[in-house]
């Protein structure tokens, strides 16, 4: 017989992680099911029908939470397991999502530096590029571009509060990581958490310190060029044409939450 690449290797070692391929496997029978679903019809889809389960962080660290339209999500988990026979059914009925459109929120500039004991907060509010063609009013993507430098750059951790009260951990503790001198230059930290929120209002940067893990050391902790969140948003309501046939369902959930806000 053929003798693979791998089989030599301990097992401990071989391949990837099992998720990877068994997401391929229930996209391909999505695709398999609708063949014009594009690459963001697909994130719709696996936001809409993944299921919380029995999923949960046995060390307590990240409970699962709702964000402002009604979505479950997790920092381990994201919005839970794949449901390959609710995304194909699902699939099968499926509109294509409107274009997307990216708009630059705003920038805070200022270095300030990153006070070891209370972290630092800042804010930006936006409305969305209103009036613009690049307008924006229902959430996929948040990135949040920093630079930054501390004296232990593992030991810092970054949230994003949206508007709707959102709060994502874009960057947790690393223990390993003792950089105190690159730091991070025009990094890009991405959340999907806020997916189906609205934009417009004051979003929160919280910069912080693991208690306890603080090593003074120069140089000192600060923001060199501060934030530039960036979004890719859609512009009309999405969902409007997809039938609810569970009133309990994701979709149900987040079609009334836009029915709502676009009545106000």
């Amino acid at each position: 017989r053929q003798r693979t690449c791998t089989e030599n290797v301990p097992q401990r070692t071989r391949g990837t992680s099992a998720a990877a391929p068994e997401a391929a496997g229930v996209f391909a029978l999505a695709l398999e099911a609708n063949s014009k679903l594009s690459w963001r019809d697909i994130q719709h889809l696996t936001v809409l029908t993944s299921k919380r389960n029995s999923l949960f962080d046995a060390k307590g660290r990240f409970h699962w939470t709702m964000n402002g339209v009604g979505l479950e999500f997790n920092h381990l988990f994201g919005f839970g397991v794949l449901d390959a026979g609710a995304m194909v059914a699902l699939a099968k009925q499926w509109k294509a999502v409107p274009p997307r459109y990216h708009c630059d929120a705003g920038t805070v500039s200022e270095i300030q530096k990153i006070p070891s004991d209370k972290g630092l907060i800042l804010k930006i509010t936006t409305d969305a590029c209103h009036g613009d063609n690049t307008e924006v009013r229902y959430l996929e993507h948040v990135q949040a571009v920093l630079t930054l430098n501390a004296s232990r750059r593992g030991d810092v951790e970054l949230f994003l509060t949206s508007p709707m009260g959102t709060r994502s951990m874009i960057l947790s503790r690393r223990q390993n990581d003792d950089d105190a001198r690159d730091g991070f230059s025009k990094w890009p930290f991405m959340t999907t958490h806020t997916w189906g929120e609205y934009p417009q209002g004051t979003w929160l940067l919280e910069c912080c310190f693991v208690l306890g893990k603080i090593q003074l050391a120069d140089p000192p902790n600060w923001f060199r060029e501060g934030m530039e969140p960036d979004a890719a948003w859609h512009k009309r309501t999405p969902y409007t044409e997809l039938p609810v046939l569970d009133p309990h369902s994701k979709l149900a959930i987040v079609k009334k939450a836009h029915e709502s806000r676009s009545k106000m």
